[in-house]
């Protein structure tokens, strides 16, 4: 099947599997599994960070983050569609009594500054604290401009505010930029990056920040029961895809390009201008794609939605899969004329 569906949706090669089997383990709550311990070290290094946690999952990385750096009744400021806001089952309030305070995102997937600053909470015992400014990178696919990113570092020095990025695919964003990826992630105090998602790994996130708050960290992640044992099987596939599947990132990014490209032809199709920066396509069909998923699945191919899809590329899909997506499209609405 042809999945674009999300990029978490790959499976380790053989390559990895060879290096998952080939783990050298022990006991991670106890600090002794080599390969896990590898793992952090690198992605901390490779993130210009001073420590770094395995975490099972974005979801699990980005709380253990929101924990860290907010007290019991402190205030986050967020994006409407954030995952750390919409996607994570409302853990920050749930189990951290955090509170939200997300507002809507510009076109381009940034916050308002200006809007933000109406939105911090005042020294006053009427309001939660404002702690924290939430930002994601990308955004839906979206690359956050760098002299945004240093302007919003500004802005969060100058209020006192600590600064949190859910950077699950911040190489796409370094890849598209063709910057050093701590070109972004120096500006940020604690970052989380995905290693489920573009860059291929069967499991896993890492949270990167310094000393002080991976040790707060590594305390949420034992009570929320993220202590995990014999883990360097998994920290294993997190090196391979570290050391060989950042530059290849490209390759998703111009395969969405083309695939963007191939379905800007089908006037039935609403194209998403920004679509195609990195390894995402937004495609709208206007109420036209009654059966469009049963149809797709027959010929092979997978899909989220039937009216608002979410096309994403990955390290399982060439071009030779994007132009069948391209002729199963047009075929499928050439047919319903």
């Amino acid at each position: 099947m042809i999945d674009l569906r999300s990029d978490t949706v790959t499976t380790p090669g053989d390559a990895m599997r060879h290096c998952m089997a080939q783990a050298e383990v022990g006991d991670d709550v106890y600090g002794e599994d080599p390969t896990v311990n590898r793992l952090e070290t690198l992605c901390a290094d490779m993130l210009g960070k001073k420590a770094a946690l395995y975490c099972s999952s974005g979801t699990q990385s980005n709380l253990l983050a929101l924990l860290s750096h907010c007290r019991r009744g402190d205030e986050y400021i967020v994006g409407q569609k954030a995952h750390t806001y919409r996607y994570e089952a409302g853990g920050a309030a749930v189990l951290g009594s955090i509170q939200p305070q997300p507002l809507d995102l510009e076109p381009d997937g940034t916050l308002d500054l200006e809007k933000v600053a109406q939105y911090i909470k005042p020294d006053d015992f009427h309001f939660a604290p404002t702690a924290l400014l939430c930002l994601e990178n990308t955004q839906g696919g979206k690359v956050l401009p760098m002299e945004y990113i240093e302007d919003a570092r500004t802005f969060a020095t100058a209020r006192k505010l600590k600064f949190h990025l859910d950077g699950a695919r911040i190489f796409n964003a370094a890849v598209k930029l063709n910057c050093p990826v701590t070109d972004i992630t120096n500006h940020f105090d604690s970052v989380s990056v995905c290693l489920s998602k573009g860059l291929g790994a069967p499991v896993g996130s890492v949270l990167c920040a310094s000393p002080e708050l991976i040790q707060k960290a590594r305390r949420w992640r034992k009570m929320l029961g993220g202590g995990m044992r014999q883990a360097g099987v998994l920290a294993a596939a997190g090196i391979y895809a570290l050391e060989n599947n950042i530059e290849r990132l490209a390759m998703d990014h111009e395969n969405a390009t083309r695939l963007k490209e191939g379905l800007s032809d089908i006037q039935e199709l609403d194209i998403s201008p920004d679509s195609g920066q990195t390894n995402m396509v937004f495609v709208s069909t206007r109420g036209k794609g009654t059966g469009l998923s049963l149809f797709m699945k027959e010929k092979g191919i997978l899909v989220s939605d039937e009216d608002d899809l979410r096309l994403v590329t990955h390290l399982d899909i060439g071009p030779e899969d994007i132009e069948k997506v391209i002729d199963v499209f047009k075929s499928f609405f050439s047919r319903s004329v």
